[in-house]
């Protein structure tokens, strides 16, 4: 007879570890399959938190080479330790995905090592045992999407887990994509001496952000050393010996050339991975991308089966994946899950961060939406000067009418920290003379929003 439990999350990234723990949380006997040998999933093992971590290191590096001697300090020879570099990232990854093991033992969750299948509509089969529960969750996440005519070998040609564990500078990397991956690891190498040229399909990069946060980025990075490719797609590529060699036409038609490079990164998006599920035994319904099929509640066409994060519908972020998990461990305990999606903040993590959270100007536009706009420099703050962190505003849109805010869009020194405040406030329904009311620390960098936030008004005081 099959061992069974209240609630089954086949997945251990953020979204299923965050379902499994609150369902425990709620008095629930719970499992959660994972195939890797830690938990934590793309987020923690070969995502996030690795690459978190060698952002950090890059940083600190560039920092004590091109920054501290602003500041007075000066360092005698100063080299790269990559192998050091990588330990340290490995030692961060096992120190959080140990932490998830350990909340797992603490409220009493079953991990199920191995693959899951479904067998029928409520049960399913991981390493030849079977299982059955009243609710089963599919939190399997995304994997990096293929390019034609680029084949990876995650050694010359990677996704984002090879270029995570690259054991030298390369001299030159090409990066396929212009999105937050693709410029996040991109920093990483630019940093620590590889040139970098960015490829994109696209006549922009970060498509998904307000339009004149991506210009400003685009100078920066610029600044730093990218290069960038735009309106051009990659044909083709070959590996020969250590060198690969990309064919690279215009977008829109013309003659093709080739770029050669020591790397190359594959980062044109993710997909929803559902392999092996066997979807088909239990009758869950996909959509034409490949995402499984949820209602508001994230349930499935099949009764007791659900699904949360990358594997549905909406932006893949892990917060996004984490709020999800939550809601619908509450809603299955018969409480009233929430999340609202018109807050979900999101955060490139280069240097300067970038940070949004709710409508860009174009968005608005689009929908017919009277705004107002107040922008800050991160020039006229005083803690900024401080950091010698000068470059980008923050942006805040507004409501012509009622003043609610719209759409927050940060580019500065620890924006991510920052579009936390905003997060609330429009969690809250709050207006910009809410923010610009509120008393912000002096000197810190969150006076920006405050800032910003008086300037929709027209009355900013240090500008």
């Amino acid at each position: 007879m099959a061992d069974s439990f209240d609630l089954i999350v086949i997945g251990s990234g953020p979204g299923g570890y965050v379902c499994a723990i609150r369902a425990a949380q709620l008095g629930m006997k719970v499992a959660c399959v994972e195939k890797r040998a830690t938990l934590g999933g793309t987020c923690l093992n070969i995502g996030c938190i690795p690459s978190k971590a060698l952002l950090q290191s890059s940083e600190n590096f560039h920092e004590l080479v091109h920054g501290f001697k602003d500041h007075g300090i000066n360092a005698g020879d100063i080299s790269i330790d990559v192998a050091r570099m990588q330990a340290r990232k490995g030692e961060v990854v096992t120190a959080n995905t140990k932490g998830i093991e350990f909340l797992f033992k603490k409220n009493k969750i079953t991990w199920l090592k191995g693959e899951a299948k479904f067998t029928g509509p409520n049960e399913i089969d991981v390493g030849g045992t079977a299982y059955t529960a009243k609710s089963i969750v599919i939190a399997t996440g995304s994997d990096s999407v293929p390019l034609k005519g680029v084949a990876v070998d995650e050694k010359h040609i990677v996704t984002s887990t090879g270029a995570l564990e690259l054991d030298k500078v390369p001299a030159h990397i090409v990066v396929i994509g212009a999105g937050v991956i693709g410029l996040e690891l991109g920093s990483v190498w630019r940093r620590l001496g590889a040139e970098v040229t960015v490829i994109e399909f696209l006549d922009r990069i970060t498509p998904g952000l307000d339009n004149e946060i991506s210009k400003t980025f685009q100078q920066i990075l610029t600044k730093q050393g990218f290069k960038f490719k735009l309106g051009h797609k990659v044909t083709g590529a070959t590996v020969a010996g250590e060198q690969v060699t990309l064919t690279v036409e215009p977008a829109k038609g013309g003659d093709a050339e080739t770029i050669t490079a020591d790397i190359v990164l594959l980062a044109i998006g993710r997909y929803a991975y559902t392999a092996g599920l066997n979807l088909e035994a239990a009758g869950v319904a996909v959509d034409e991308r490949g995402r499984v099929k949820t209602d508001a509640h994230y349930a499935t066409n099949v009764p007791g089966v659900y699904a949360i994060g990358d594997v549905i519908a909406g932006p893949m972020l892990a917060h996004k994946a984490e709020e999800e998990g939550t809601a619908l461990a509450e809603t299955l305990a018969g409480q009233h899950g929430h999340v609202n999606y018109g807050a979900i903040p999101s955060v490139v993590y280069t240097w300067p961060e970038v940070a949004a959270v709710g409508q860009t100007e174009e968005e608005l536009k689009a929908a017919g939406i009277a705004y107002k706009i107040g922008k800050f420099p991160f020039m006229a703050n005083g803690r900024a000067r401080a950091m010698g962190a000068l470059e980008g505003f923050a942006k805040i849109l507004a409501d012509k009418e009622t003043d609610k805010v719209l759409g927050v869009h940060i580019i500065g020194p620890d924006a991510g920290t920052l579009i936390a405040e905003c997060t609330t406030a429009m969690e809250f329904g709050a207006s910009a003379e809410d923010i610009a009311r509120t008393c912000h620390a002096h000197p810190t960098l969150s006076e920006v929003v405050k800032e910003a936030a008086l300037a929709v008004d027209g009355r900013p005081i240090h500008i």
